[in-house]
């Protein structure tokens, strides 16, 4: 338990810095995102731009900051939306069971038949371009994966004795859900939750990138990688930047996602 916290505590201490970063950045940087300055475009690197500017004449270290802010808020927010619609829809199938169990198989077949990355461009694609749309893109094809993980374990637990023993004793379905299941739910979903927030990074970057997300002038670390690549030669740092953000962030979240997966591990090692 020891040698988990203390990396645990040191990622999630980067993960806030990088955040009120990107939240203060206009207060400690002097430069807004979209502060455009055709006078200054394609500047190297000096002191008043760390990482040069870009064909706007705009603070690269700057819009990568608050491209933190689109990319990383806006993965947690279709992360979030696949929660709350996968955890209960599975809850509720894997205890009612029946027709309405054989309804979300069907359903959630049909999404599973194709790979995530192909379901999500079609989506986006039949909704169009934008942030928002992608965001819900995301939503569709995540919540399955969640709504059947969630009832694999309802129908594991329901199954049980004490659960069982409380139908016996005449508690409701709310409270067996609330006191026997949810417990039993909440590791398993943060697991796959924190090693699901990597992927949608990435794929909420590959989407801005090919232009089916965040639209230009927002600052979002896929658009400015698409931004940047007629420059390539002549100012790498475009490039270079927002990909090493990219990399640095979905190996932290993929690390952190290790270290939970490994701290749920021994609490089930130690309970039973």
């Amino acid at each position: 338990m020891k040698g988990w916290h203390k990396p645990a505590l040191l990622i999630l201490f980067a993960l806030m810095v990088l955040g009120s970063l990107s939240v203060y950045t206009f207060l400690i940087l002097g430069h807004a995102p979209d502060d455009a300055d055709l006078a200054r475009r394609l500047k190297g690197m000096s002191m008043d731009h760390l990482l040069g500017t870009d064909h706007l004449g705009r603070d690269v270290l700057s819009r990568i900051l608050s491209g933190g802010v689109t990319t990383v808020g806006f993965s947690l927010l279709a992360l979030g939306a696949a929660l709350l619609i996968g955890i209960p829809v599975g809850i509720y199938a894997g205890y009612k069971g029946g027709l309405v169990d054989r309804i979300f198989m069907r359903i959630a077949d049909g999404f599973l038949s194709f790979p995530d990355t192909i379901v999500a461009i079609v989506l986006a694609g039949m909704m169009g371009p934008g942030i928002v749309n992608l965001v819900l893109s995301i939503m569709l094809v995540k919540w399955v994966n969640y709504a059947r993980l969630v009832r694999s374990t309802v129908l594991t637990e329901s199954g049980k004795d004490y659960v069982l023993m409380a139908k016996v004793n005449g508690l409701t379905q709310g409270a067996i859900m609330r006191r026997h299941l949810l417990p039993h739910l909440v590791g398993n979903v943060v697991v796959l939750a924190s090693l699901d927030l990597g992927k949608i990074i990435l794929l909420l970057s590959a989407f801005s990138y090919i232009g089916l997300g965040a639209q230009p002038p927002a600052p979002e670390w896929g658009a400015m990688l698409n931004e940047a690549r007629p420059y390539f030669q002549s100012m790498p740092q475009l490039m270079l930047a927002p990909g090493m953000a990219i990399v640095i962030t979905v190996f932290v979240t993929n690390l952190l996602g290790d270290h939970v997966r490994d701290l749920y591990d021994v609490k089930r090692e130690v309970k039973s």
